[in-house]
């Protein structure tokens, strides 16, 4: 080659943009945006965001479940024009997955829970807002106007009266799906917050002083916000005429029982999901009592560690209830071809809920935008090459398509190869 054909190749030209609007572009994966947001976030609210109960053992083995599937795929096959176009609860969605409920969401960033259900609607997938959301029921839908398929996740407390008040609000706000969380008869032991002393809003410890410094940009964006409440719930109901973190989830009702649900669904004339791990037998008596989906969730390992991981029990749910129960699953998720596992497992849907705080924190609302754009096109893309051209059919030869490491070297079978279906 030539120096000057050499030199033509050199691109001198300095970088456009700001600094944020460049880290957000070299971010190609989900990975990248949480290697971005640690750097931007205090160390006792990284801590919230990505930790998980007692040894932490679910919230490591939920990805790595997910991942200890293969693919084969089928090639040679006409896949210009695939879609993730599906329906999710009997709506349409742009792709099978949504945003799922998270707490606290005007702490991870000012912006909070209306920035993140503009960028469902925009995305055209579900969003689901937590009973812990720092916005209100009412104040979301009413931005919302709408734009966005919205669910509302409901803890069942200790006082009913409050519980029957967010069906009804939920309901007079217009959301369509109302998941009940049977997963927090008591609250998980989250070692890192106990460790950090962590409280909403962040309390100016010694410690957060400190981190202050490393921070700034964080702690000037929460000054300069409106005070952050626990929106959903009156002052005047908490203990001493307020909740805290403290307090808050000791309202969680552990005298739940299978009665509770069928009151909830003799108030709700809407989708009625039940979410949490719900095995087989659970899942058919939910749905003899009148249960339209399953969430199946172990609170992003933030609950009972050592719970089995949500796409576990994908295939088991499905087979013991059939085709008619929706399906839908988060914990662990992190591609696109994560999703199209959960989807080859016979789920309807996945939903993820750190990524997109991590893409709220990476880059605001064009953050969120790359978190559903890189899930969307990492489900495109794994559709393509495992030769499917839609969702309907990704499920329907998901068996086909999958099998484990286990299966095929014949670990706990006397064949060498066992698909899906024979190892489930």
């Amino acid at each position: 080659m030539k120096i000057r054909d050499a030199l033509s190749l050199i691109d001198l030209r300095l970088p456009s943009g700001d600094l944020a609007a460049r880290q957000l572009a070299a971010c190609h994966s989900i990975e990248d945006l949480e290697r971005l947001a640690r750097r931007r976030l205090p160390r006792s609210v990284l801590d919230y965001v990505n930790g998980g109960a007692d040894h932490e053992l679910s919230l490591a083995q939920n990805t790595d479940a997910i991942r200890r599937w293969s693919f084969t795929p089928q090639v040679l096959t006409d896949v210009a024009q695939t879609s993730t176009a599906t329906s999710i609860l009997g709506h349409p969605a742009a792709a099978p997955f949504g945003f799922a409920p998270t707490g606290y969401t005007r702490m991870i960033s000012p912006l909070g829970e209306k920035a993140v259900a503009a960028a469902a609607g925009r995305a055209g997938i579900p969003y689901a807002l937590s009973t812990m959301a720092t916005t209100s029921l009412e104040d979301l839908a009413a931005r919302d106007a709408g734009r966005t398929d919205l669910w509302f996740q409901l803890y069942i407390w200790r006082d009913r009266r409050l519980t029957q008040q967010l069906i009804a609000r939920a309901s007079d706000s217009g959301y369509r799906v109302l998941e009940v969380a049977v997963d927090t008869a008591v609250s998980g032991l989250r070692l890192r917050d106990a460790r950090n002393g962590f409280t909403i809003p962040p309390k100016l410890t010694l410690a957060s002083v400190l981190d202050i410094g490393t921070k700034p940009k964080y702690w000037t964006g929460m000054l300069r916000s409106p005070s952050m409440e626990f929106a959903n719930v009156s002052a005047a109901d908490g203990p001493d005429g307020g909740y805290t973190i403290e307090n808050i989830t000791k309202q969680f009702d552990p005298s739940v029982q299978w009665s509770d649900l069928e009151d909830i669904r003799s108030r709700w004339d809407g989708k009625l999901v039940l979410k949490g791990p719900i095995g087989p037998a659970d899942a058919l008596r939910a749905a003899d009592l009148g249960v339209d989906a399953l969430h199946l969730s172990n609170h992003g390992g933030r609950q009972l560690d050592r719970s089995i991981a949500p796409i576990d029990l994908v295939a088991p749910v499905r087979q013991a209830v059939g085709d008619d129960l929706g399906i839908v699953v988060d914990s662990g998720f992190r591609h696109g071809a994560d999703i199209a596992t959960a989807i080859a497992l016979g789920a309807d849907a996945a939903f993820v809920g750190r990524p997109y705080l991590w893409g709220l924190v990476a880059g605001g609302h064009a953050g969120l935008d790359t978190t559903a754009r890189l899930f969307m096109d990492g489900l495109r893309r794994t559709m393509q090459l495992l030769g499917v051209r839609d969702v309907a059919e990704l499920r329907r030869r998901g068996p086909e398509l999958l099998s484990t490491h286990e299966a095929r070297t014949g670990l706990f079978s006397d064949t060498p190869y066992t698909s899906v279906e024979e190892t489930l």
